[in-house]
């Protein structure tokens, strides 16, 4: 776990408003992405600056445990033509702290770094915490992605 500093991103993608209670996030964010690729969002998403596909949580009613939203989409530098049944979330240049999970990203390499950000005593700012999937996710039964967590 690293501090970095990330500037702001246009995403554009899928979203849903889920929560972390049993059933719900770990049942409806796996059925989110298999909607995502089954679909080929990204070859809809206009605009895209590059092939990397990324997963923001945001709008948070609370902590963790309470509702949020996640967007999976891809960063966009105009919001031309976008279908109307995608979702925008603007996401402003932000201080973070970095967990990599690394391994089949399709099954628990995500959610046991997740696991691992919930036990540690960051001073999270539940604004937009954000998973980049890029070049090193490309077989993501053996890759590696970036989690962002938003820190004061």
């Amino acid at each position: 776990m690293t501090s970095t500093k990330k500037d702001k991103l246009t995403i554009v993608g899928l979203s849903i408003r889920t929560s972390n209670a049993p059933g719900k996030a770990d049942r409806e964010i796996p059925q989110l992405w298999e909607k995502f690729m089954a679909e080929n969002v990204p070859s809809r998403i206009p605009n895209k600056i590059d092939d990397t596909l990324y997963a923001i949580y945001t709008d948070y009613e609370g902590d963790h445990t309470k509702p949020y939203t996640m967007v999976i989409g891809c960063n966009v530098f105009s919001l031309d033509n976008i279908p109307e049944d995608m979702t925008v979330k603007m996401v402003p240049a932000a201080n973070y702290t970095k967990f990599i999970a690394k391994g089949d990203l399709t099954k628990d390499a995500v959610i046991n770094t997740w696991m691992e950000v919930w036990k540690t005593d960051l001073k999270r700012t539940y604004t937009t915490d954000i998973e980049v999937y890029g070049e090193k996710a490309i077989d993501p039964t053996n890759g590696e992605a970036e989690i962002l967590i938003a820190t004061a």
